[in-house]
């Protein structure tokens, strides 16, 4: 979480202001705002606006007050039907760690932030969950449908939990400042490697891993204090900022310079900057709207409106299962080694798999429970005798299920040819069946490779873990309430084989019953149902 990312930091005394108030606009603020504002008056100023059929939604209902922030919000992006009449030609999306809260992962500077409660003396809160396992949430994968709409044309982000890019942003529309804990970078060969484990070090320093491509060893991504921005990430951030008439800045205390002062890049051209934050920030006087409320009850109200769907997300992860094998000195057995492992390497961790079961209906075959990793088990068979194991994949927490089962037929014959694979087509397939099932646990073979010398064979598995329903429903109905709590332990100040520094370590050193607030407590279902009551017409939320 960025419980992680905040003991990782090189320790200073000042983080600059923190423990801001927060504040919730009442339906009469967002009316004032939106009467007071010049947007308005622009669209109304748009040729034949009255009259055209270009704008049905502004023009189909009355304003509900308990929706007029959205509306007046809507206004600064509004893309009406004919392309010629869009307001926001060239919309920029700002983001900060007020965006993921609702996925678990906690702010800095807010009441109950990081920052906060480390300036007072206080413990850290445990996370709410694993950091590997947190997924994104309704204002991300808002961004990716307003990507794929074509509306959203850049997205700056501050965060380092990487879940833009988890969600499908791409990444040549995605400037990440402050870099991202699951990828690693080659300084020689340029190549960017997202990973499904967080990065042991910060402040772009060398890893366990080399380089796949050249042998380089890499580095983290991630900035620590004195750390530059990477000129490239600025570079582009700069450029789209320049020509935004737009940039919406979402969930960010506009504080951390030099990346807040990003969003003033557009007034020079004309442009507007939108706030939409808990707490107020440096950069309200520029804003031409300021909204102070959830970010996610924001974005989905504008989504609603513009009558565009928010994607579910659908996690994906990939392992290894090979089987290596020779023959004894009699030729008549095969020793063979049965091994499950990272996509990213035999040495890297598998942070999703908590155990592994093999088992087999051969009655000479020993049931076995692999706990460590990395998950090897070793055995000898008759040469003749070909036979099926199941591997038994018992997830970690965070999972959406408890496991996933894997039928591997075992005959020690090894063909020179490997079968190809669509893999995009196989993602596909298995994020809708999982979206029509509506469970975790599916698995697909996406790779398949021999070699001769020892004979090996390696099949990369895809498996579906993880679905984000934006109506709050479960993925499994199982009882996940034990995974909500006390899933990062921090023992003698070490954090997941991480030391953290003496100085920061006596802010987590002892257990604190503090547990992590909702804020707002918003239902999509209580607003849906509000909405259709004051009118009927409109559709209901895409869920």
């Amino acid at each position: 979480m960025s419980l992680g990312y905040a003991e990782k930091l090189s320790y200073i005394e000042d983080v600059g202001q923190v423990g801001m108030s927060e504040f919730f606009d009442s339906p009469h603020v967002l009316k004032e705002k939106r009467l007071n504002s010049t947007t308005l008056q622009r669209i109304k100023e748009i040729p034949n606006f009255k009259d055209s059929e270009s704008a049905p939604h502004l023009r189909s209902r009355d304003p509900d007050p308990d929706s007029m922030g959205f509306l007046e919000l809507l206004e600064d992006l509004q893309v009406l039907s004919h392309k010629d009449n869009c307001v926001s030609k060239h919309l920029v999306v700002f983001t900060g760690a007020g965006i993921s809260t609702s996925c678990g992962i906690p702010d800095f500077r807010g009441p109950k932030g990081i920052w906060t409660l480390q300036r007072e003396g206080k413990a850290l809160p445990e996370a709410s969950l694993p950091f590997h396992r947190a997924m994104p949430g309704v204002t991300h994968m808002a961004l990716v449908e307003l990507e794929k709409a074509g509306i959203l044309k850049f997205l700056i982000s501050q965060n380092v939990d990487g879940l833009h890019l988890r969600s499908g942003i791409p990444r040549e529309k995605l400037a990440e400042l402050h870099g991202n804990s699951f990828m690693e970078i080659c300084r020689s060969c340029g190549v960017e490697y997202l990973r499904d484990f967080e990065v042991e070090t910060i402040g772009l320093k060398e890893t366990s891993r080399r380089c796949p491509v050249c042998g380089t060893k890499l580095r983290d991504t991630v900035l620590d204090w004195e750390d530059a921005l990477p000129p490239k990430e600025m570079s582009l951030a700069e450029k789209h900022c320049r020509i935004a008439d737009v940039v919406l800045c979402l969930g960010t205390s506009l504080q951390i310079t030099p990346a807040c002062n990003l969003p003033l890049r557009s007034l020079r051209g004309g442009g507007k900057i939108v706030i939409v934050n808990l707490q107020k920030t440096p950069k309200d006087p520029k804003a031409s709207l300021v909204i102070h409320g959830l970010v996610d009850k924001v974005i989905a109200g504008v989504m609603d409106f513009l009558n565009l769907k928010i994607p579910l997300f659908v996690r994906i992860d990939l392992l290894e299962i090979s089987i290596i094998q020779g023959l004894s000195k009699d030729r008549r057995y095969v020793n063979w080694l049965l091994r499950i492992a990272s996509v990213h390497g035999h040495k890297a961790p598998l942070p999703f798999i908590k155990s592994v079961e093999v088992s087999s209906h051969s009655e000479s075959f020993k049931a076995v429970v692999l706990q460590k990793q990395p998950f090897q088990l070793k055995r000898r068979t008759i040469r003749t005798k070909s036979f099926e194991i199941m591997v038994k994949l018992n997830f970690s927490d965070g999972c959406g299920c408890s496991c996933a089962m894997i039928s591997l037929p075992v005959d020690f014959k090894i063909s020179p040819e490997c079968p190809k694979y669509d893999k995009n087509a196989i993602f596909k397939n298995l994020k809708e069946m999982a979206i029509k099932d509506r469970s975790c646990g599916k698995t697909a073979i996406v790779e398949k490779k021999m070699m001769l010398d020892p004979k090996s064979e390696f099949i990369v598995y895809a498996m579906v873990t993880n679905i984000s329903w934006h109506d709050g429903v479960p993925t499994a109905p199982e009882d996940t309430s034990k995974s909500s709590v006390n899933l990062i332990k921090r023992q003698n100040g070490v954090k997941n084989g991480i030391r953290t520094s003496r100085k920061r370590r006596k802010f987590f050193s002892h257990e604190m019953g503090l547990k992590m607030e909702s804020k707002g407590g918003f239902s999509y279902s209580v607003l849906r149902k509000n909405l259709k009551k004051k009118n009927p017409q409109q559709r209901a939320w895409h869920v």
